[in-house]
C-alpha cells in the first residue's frame, strides 16, 4: 500500500480512486494532482513505482492543502463563525442544520435521536364529573 500524506491508499482501486482516501482531495484535485505529476489516472496504486509516488507527494505537499492541515482549516472556519455570531454559527453551535435545511422533521443526522416528549392531557378528561 503506497502511503501518501500520512495516508495508506489502496492497492487494488485506480490511483485517481485510492488519492481521494486523503481528506482534502476529491475528483478534480485528483486528476489535477495525476496531470501535474505526469501520471495516467487509470494505473492501479501498486503498480505505481517509489518515484511515481514520491512526485505524487510532493505535487500535494506544494500545492494543497490535505490531511491535518484541512481539518485544522475547517475546525478554524466554524470556530469564527461561531465567534461572531453569525447565523450560520448559532446553527453550529446548537448542532443544527446549516444550510437551510427544515427541521420539523427530518434532520436526525445533525440533531441525533428523538427525545420523546410526554404529550398533553386531552381535553375531555379534564371536563367529566
Amino acid at each position: 500500500m503506497p502511503r501518501i500524506s500520512g495516508v495508506d491508499i489502496p492497492n487494488d482501486k485506480q490511483i485517481q480512486y485510492s488519492l481521494r482516501y486523503v481528506y482534502g482531495i476529491g475528483p478534480h484535485t485528483a486528476r489535477e494532482i495525476l496531470k501535474e505529476a505526469g501520471i495516467e489516472a487509470v494505473v492501479k496504486a501498486r503498480d505505481l513505482t517509489e518515484d511515481e509516488v514520491s512526485r505524487i507527494a510532493t505535487v500535494i505537499d506544494r500545492s494543497y492543502q490535505v490531511e491535518g492541515q484541512a481539518r485544522r482549516q475547517v475546525a478554524a472556519n466554524i470556530a469564527r463563525l461561531r465567534d461572531i455570531g453569525c447565523y450560520r454559527g448559532l446553527r453550529h453551535r446548537r448542532g443544527l442544520p446549516v444550510r437551510g435545511q427544515r427541521t420539523r422533521s427530518n434532520a436526525r443526522t445533525r440533531k441525533g435521536p428523538k427525545k420523546t416528549v410526554a404529550g398533553k392531557k386531552g381535553v375531555k378528561e379534564l371536563h367529566r364529573g
